[in-house]
């Protein structure tokens, strides 16, 4: 019997992860539930955290680095008075201090880990150092000494403290910043150690918790293997657009469409439908439409509009009444 590779669908589903799991077990069983041929994730959410993760399905896929680089929202717990080998509870106790930082205290911090900082990322994480997963690497009881990297921090904000030894905050951030680490300096910047007990995702680019799905309310019983039931999804999908709505769109015709698709460049100057004059020297991305349908994302280079990532191919045009104007 040969190997299912899957059907194609398209689409984004986001999943409110549970506490547990690893992103990549969510897309594992999402993917087979669904019977998908492609499937991946827009950001990793690590076993003990919960909330927003984006789950991508066929064209969708192609858009995973816009969301990737998105702004994200968290809401997290700093437990103070002890620091733990991995910067969340599940780790061994390393230090621990008496001291309790005030409200006013732990405000004072905060705008000097706000901004382009540089952070030290937790030895628990999934960087590759000399090859190696540094989490594989602290297991073993090695360690790496990770240097210090650039993040962006957009806003942290200390929303309550139900008693001295709890801290809670909520974060916007780009991307690659560890609230895992965050947590950590907030605690050492108040002169204590500490760590995440609780985190959730709250928003990762235009995803937020209004969309999102738990996982026991998907029915994933069986994935769907016969022509009869090839169109049915256990829930409806996100257009895999929606990942890119933050882009300014950028109105083209069905000829100009099809030579963008086919890798040609266009003069900005000649488009049926101009970009501002003030943009067409800016690295900007924008979001190339045919009416209310996105092709895909275009870039001005070397003075000429250029495909830059699209999420239709020739077969489009073919299979879709495009002759918008």
């Amino acid at each position: 019997m040969s190997k299912r590779r899957g059907r194609d669908i398209d689409g984004w589903l986001i999943l409110d992860k549970p506490l547990g799991p690893t992103s990549t077990d969510m897309v594992n069983r999402l993917r087979w539930g669904f019977g998908a041929r492609k499937a991946g994730h827009g950001g990793t959410l690590d076993p003990l955290a919960s909330g927003i993760l984006p789950i991508a399905f066929g064209k969708a896929t192609r858009t995973i680095p816009y969301i990737m680089d998105a702004t994200k929202c968290y809401s997290f717990t700093l437990h103070l008075g002890e620091s733990r080998t991995t910067d969340d509870r599940e780790g061994e106790v390393l230090a621990t201090s008496d001291h309790r930082p005030t409200d006013d205290a732990i405000r004072a911090v905060l705008p000097a880990l706000t901004g382009n900082v540089m952070q030290v990322p937790p030895v628990f994480s999934a960087l590759r150092v000399q090859g190696r997963r540094a989490y594989d690497m602290a297991r073993e009881g090695r360690p790496p000494d990770l240097p210090p990297r650039p993040a962006r921090i957009d806003s942290v904000r200390l929303v309550g403290r139900p008693d001295a030894d709890t801290a809670l905050f909520e974060v916007q951030s780009g991307k690659g910043v560890y609230m895992r680490s965050l947590a950590r300096d907030i605690a050492l910047a108040c002169g204590t150690v500490g760590h995440i007990s609780v985190l959730r995702r709250t928003r990762c680019g235009p995803f937020d918790l209004s969309h999102a799905r738990k996982f026991d309310e998907i029915a994933l019983d069986k994935p769907a293997e016969t022509v009869d039931n090839a169109d049915a999804l256990p829930v409806p999908l996100l257009e895999a657009a929606t990942a890119l709505v933050d882009i300014p769109a950028l109105a083209v015709t069905a000829a100009e469409g099809k030579m963008l698709v086919w890798g040609q460049s266009l003069d900005p100057m000649t488009l049926t439908h101009p970009m501002p004059a003030q943009l067409q020297e800016s690295d900007l991305l924008w979001r190339a439409m045919i009416g209310e349908h996105v092709l895909g994302l275009c870039q001005i280079r070397d003075g000429r509009l250029r495909a830059v990532r699209m999420l239709e191919n020739h077969e489009f045009f073919g299979e879709h009444d495009v002759d918008y104007c």
